[in-house]
């Protein structure tokens, strides 16, 4: 199950690159003085490093197989799921507003330049839908392991 909690732990991350990548790009940094950017940088930067951190413990718990690492890396993993959750409820009402306002050029008048959308608006839903269920497949997982519940 250790492993399983790896590879779902990876991918994982990989959708959370891609989605950090988007956010960079689309100018999410610039947008912090401003106000565009519904996401604040140290949520979004704190649940990156936090992740990154977890990730390099339980690499280390599945080399080692040392409980107290296995629980370290999910104790970690609860705040990164917190500020995940927190992104998320942040996230939805500018999916539901794009989802609603459609691509119509009236629209795209009405936001002006393209700085005053918000760089988080330009996330796939695919990509939020598969980093958040693998999260929590991941944290699960963790979990389950760290209780020594299916072997490690």
């Amino acid at each position: 199950m250790d492993i399983a909690a790896l590879i779902t732990w990876v991918v994982t991350a990989l959708g959370g690159f891609y989605l950090l990548g988007t956010w960079i790009r689309r100018g999410g940094i610039r947008q912090q003085q401003s106000g565009t950017s519904r996401l604040p940088a140290p949520v979004l930067f704190g649940h990156f490093a936090l992740a990154a951190i977890g990730l390099i413990v339980w690499i280390i718990y599945v080399a080692a197989d040392t409980t107290a690492l296995a629980w370290t890396a999910f104790g970690l993993l609860l705040p990164v799921a917190l500020l995940g959750f927190v992104m998320l409820a942040r996230w939805i009402p500018l999916y539901r507003d794009r989802a609603t306002a459609g691509t119509a050029p009236a629209n795209a008048a009405a936001q002006g330049a393209e700085g005053a959308v918000p760089a988080e608006r330009h996330f796939p839903l695919a990509v939020v839908l598969a980093h958040g269920l693998l999260a929590v497949v991941t944290l699960i997982l963790v979990l389950l392991t760290a209780l020594g519940i299916g072997g490690s």
